[in-house]
């Protein structure tokens, strides 16, 4: 590997960009040593499934290469709903896939990250429809773990995630509609911030209303607060808009957040499985923040034991795949058919299509209700809650193969993993995981910070707290 490659690699992309800035290296030098490390590290992982490298090395050269705060950093995008004008996008879906149908426009947040500088040199890995926690389509095959190659790097991000912790790129997008940003997130050891819904606009052509948001996986809390100011805002035609912030979100990394009444969730609220070492890694972060002066106690949101709540979930949840294979379909000029869908998302898709109109509005109001009743336990006096990411730490890829016998098998083994993060899709709150433990064996652990709606600021403060207080971007996978 250069020496450049080598120097780079787990350097985070404000010092990259810093780099650039001060004309220390070139922004084609920069992508020159991404697309380095991507090859000599990708084919063990296969987290980048489309490789732009001529298309990146264009851009950095470009003189008209925007002059943003990320101006000649390398990035991915996650195969997920990202049009790039003049790329495809296959939405892990082997129909869309093999079409290799070009995309005529940007999104509004492909645009944006344009904007910042930054330079894409391909996408990333993602599971079909982003459906499940772990990323392991047909169409592309499994992404593996970079800390521990027989396991999920979750997903369905788990293909930016494994890029940014093998240390492809300092950071790369990522979507959040159950868990997508904060499962892969713990899983590779990175930092993952689901913002408030309506934080950034996920328009033209996506439904604001939806459960998904986007933002990205990094490996410092700097690096996506300054992504974040970068991006934000509404676009043409939202209707779900977040406050604005008070202040630049990069201006919140180390700020004092002054003295915060913390809630532990160290328990499956609905009495279900949690591994030890999940506990242990929420009670560890516990004592952290105690030493740092903060009041922590048992306490969280009663709502969260609903044993309803998965189905409310799943409702949307089938609903929108149901949706999003429609909008294939008129892609690909076709009905699609059981063989253009993985049976697991075909199972959900056949429930979707025995739901009424009058189910959907029932699931949708109680998903409401239950969004008034969760955001209550903010307003009630509480400024954060602390919980497990995942219920247990990165299983095996096995254990979410397809299997046409038992279709919803990897659904409901996802469920069991992924117990922690749907409800803040639900009810529209920002959430953040930070990479603060690891098993016996060396697997990273996140643990989930929950603010109350629009209050990414304060996660900010406190995560940038708790990596000053306990530095984890120096602990790297060994990879090739």
């Amino acid at each position: 590997m250069s020496s450049l490659a080598e120097e780079t690699r787990w350097m985070d992309a404000t010092d990259q960009a810093a780099l650039v800035a001060r004309g220390e290296v070139t922004p084609s030098e920069l992508v020159a040593a991404a697309i380095e490390r991507i090859e000599r590290s990708n084919p063990s992982l296969n987290a980048v499934v489309m490789e732009w490298f001529e298309h990146a090395r264009s851009m950095a050269a470009d003189p008209a290469l925007p002059e943003g705060p990320f101006r000649g950093v390398p990035f991915l995008l996650k195969d997920l709903y990202t049009s790039f004008a003049g790329q495809t996008l296959s939405n892990g879906n082997v129909a869309l896939k093999e079409a290799g149908k070009i995309d005529v426009a940007d999104t509004t947040l492909v645009s944006r990250f344009k904007a910042a500088g930054l330079v894409v040199a391909g996408r990333t890995n993602s599971s079909e429809m982003g459906s499940l926690p772990t990323t392991q389509p047909v169409a592309w095959g499994p992404t593996r773990n970079p800390w521990a190659p027989q396991c999920t790097p979750g997903g369905s991000s788990g293909g930016a995630a494994a890029a940014v912790a093998a240390g492809m790129v300092p950071f790369a997008n990522a979507s959040d509609g159950g868990g997508s940003i904060r499962i892969p997130a713990s899983c590779c050891g990175l930092v993952g911030l689901k913002p408030s819904q309506g934080r950034i606009t996920v328009g033209p052509a996506r439904a604001e209303v939806g459960l998904g948001v986007e933002l990205c996986v990094s490996r410092t809390v700097r690096d996506t607060a300054a992504l974040l100011d970068a991006v934000c805002g509404p676009g043409v035609g939202d209707t779900v808009i977040a406050p604005a912030p008070q202040r630049p979100y990069i201006a919140e990394v180390g700020a004092d957040p002054g003295r915060l009444r913390i809630g532990l969730l160290d328990v499956h609220p609905r009495g279900d499985f949690l591994h030890r070492d999940c506990v242990a890694a929420v009670r560890a972060a516990a004592s952290m923040l105690e030493g740092l002066g903060h009041v922590v106690e048992p306490g969280w949101p009663t709502c969260l034991a609903d044993t309803a709540l998965p189905q409310k979930f799943m409702t949307l949840w089938a609903t929108q795949l149901a949706m999003a294979v429609r909008g294939f379909g008129e892609t690909l000029g076709r009905r699609l058919t059981a063989h253009d869908i993985e049976p697991v998302n075909w199972a959900v898709i056949e429930r979707a299509k025995e739901l009424t109109a009058v189910d959907y509005a029932a699931a949708q109001a109680a998903v409401w209700a239950f969004r008034r009743a969760l955001q209550q336990w903010w307003a009630d006096g509480w400024d954060l809650l602390l919980t497990p990411t995942v219920a247990e730490p990165p299983p095996p890829l096995t254990e979410f193969e397809n299997n046409p016998d038992h279709p919803s098998a990897p659904m409901r083994r996802g469920g069991q993993f992924a117990a922690f993060t749907p409800p803040f899709n639900m009810s529209g709150q920002p959430a953040i995981s930070l990479p603060l433990h690891r098993t016996a064996d060396g697997l990273p652990i996140g643990i989930q910070l929950a603010a109350a709606y629009g209050r990414e600021d304060v996660l900010i403060r406190l995560a940038a707290q708790l990596e000053s207080a306990h530095p984890w971007s120096s602990d790297h996978p060994t990879i090739p």
